[in-house]
């Protein structure tokens, strides 16, 4: 009989783990609401680190019974009561004009109950909430990236180029299929043909090469490009999914296209399956979609590479200048990559290198 797939046997599934996660747990309580090919992986399917899922945990134990209440004090004797004193004589009222009698004194509006501070005013922190599921799996996703030792590298490349080559090429498409391409589209396909020239960046670390405890390195003789793509979950949190486009260096630059939106297609209808979140080697991530100017992004254990893309914008200091002077002075737009890598397997100097062969293609070279 085979031993139980884990998703450590399957290859790891570095950021998705969390997702696997949660469907393994709607796939416990009903197998049918899971597609056929997530029926397939999770039918001989083991967590790998032994988690216990909440479903899985014993209930908790009776409250005991309460402990007896303290006896009731007596009632205390009430004091002696002391003889009332004795009146004074009345006094004669002298003449004279009556007293003009007092006006009685306004009733001013009482103020509202003053409201009671909540535990957290006074000082005292919120109870906390346990991270479960897939929280508990980002958490050691992310302690786990902790023991990659990284170096980052930062270009800024010019974006006038850019902007100019993605009007036509959209221009184009309106005319013929209708299509659109982004900046992204065309930075990750720069990501990928960059590699071509520096495939050093390819690589993976492992720690353990020859049974020995050797560390050695991995070549990959294909790029599989992790796409980081942002999802608002039902209760209203957000979180990070990695499809990956397999051997994205055998594709053109349709090719590539087509298998971009195929995943994020996937991503947005929830049919996303278990074969697209394996073999990515080098990850993108854009933060700069949300005016992010510059990110170093987390490496995963696995993988060589983490490229980060910023915002498409002016230098800062010419945010507000106006635009028809900036086209006179030739001022350009610009955006930000960083290059995230191991740093046990990958060097400054091709990291560096790998940027700047970016910056060329983007420039049309």
């Amino acid at each position: 009989m085979p031993e139980p797939r884990t998703d450590e046997s399957f290859g790891g599934f570095g950021p998705n783990a969390w997702l696997v996660e949660d469907m393994y747990e709607q796939y416990r309580r009903d197998p049918s609401s899971v597609s056929e090919s997530w029926q397939e992986f999770f039918a001989d399917y083991r967590r790998g680190d032994g988690a216990v899922s909440v479903a899985d945990a014993a209930p908790a134990a009776p409250a005991t019974d309460a402990a007896p209440s303290a006896p009731t004090a007596p009632p205390a004797e009430a004091p002696p009561t002391r003889p009332p004193a004795p009146t004074e004589p009345a006094v004669a009222p002298t003449e004279g004009p009556a007293p003009r009698a007092a006006r009685p004194a306004p009733l001013l509006p009482q103020a509202p109950p003053r409201p009671q501070p909540s535990p957290a005013a006074d000082g005292e922190d919120p109870a906390p909430t346990p991270l479960r599921g897939a929280g508990a799996r980002i958490v050691s996703n992310m302690e786990a990236s902790l023991g990659v030792p990284t170096a980052t590298s930062v270009r800024q490349v010019p974006a006038k180029l850019l902007e100019v080559n993605r009007t036509i090429l959209n221009n184009h498409l309106s005319r013929t299929s209708g299509g659109k391409v982004s900046f992204t589209h065309l930075i990750g396909f720069a990501v990928v043909r960059a590699l071509e020239s520096v495939p050093a960046m390819n690589a993976s670390f492992v720690p353990d090469a020859d049974g020995n405890g050797t560390p050695g390195v991995v070549r990959h003789p294909h790029v599989g490009l992790g796409l980081a793509v942002d999802v608002a979950r039902s209760d209203g949190s957000r979180t990070l999914l990695v499809p990956c486009i397999k051997a994205a260096d055998t594709l053109d630059f349709r090719g590539f296209l087509v298998a971009y939106e195929e995943l994020i297609r996937k991503v947005r209808t929830n049919k996303i399956g278990v074969d697209d979140f394996v073999g990515t080697t080098v990850s993108l991530t854009n933060p700069g979609t949300v005016g992010t100017a510059m990110s170093v992004p987390r490496l995963m254990a696995g993988q060589g590479l983490i490229v980060g893309v910023g915002s498409l914008d002016y230098p800062v200091e010419y945010e507000a200048a106006d635009r028809r002077m900036l086209a006179q002075l030739g001022v350009s737009k610009v955006i930000t990559l960083t290059s995230t890598y191991d740093h046990r397997i990958i060097q400054g100097a091709e990291s560096g290198t790998y940027l700047a062969r970016i910056h060329q293609l983007l420039l049309g070279e």
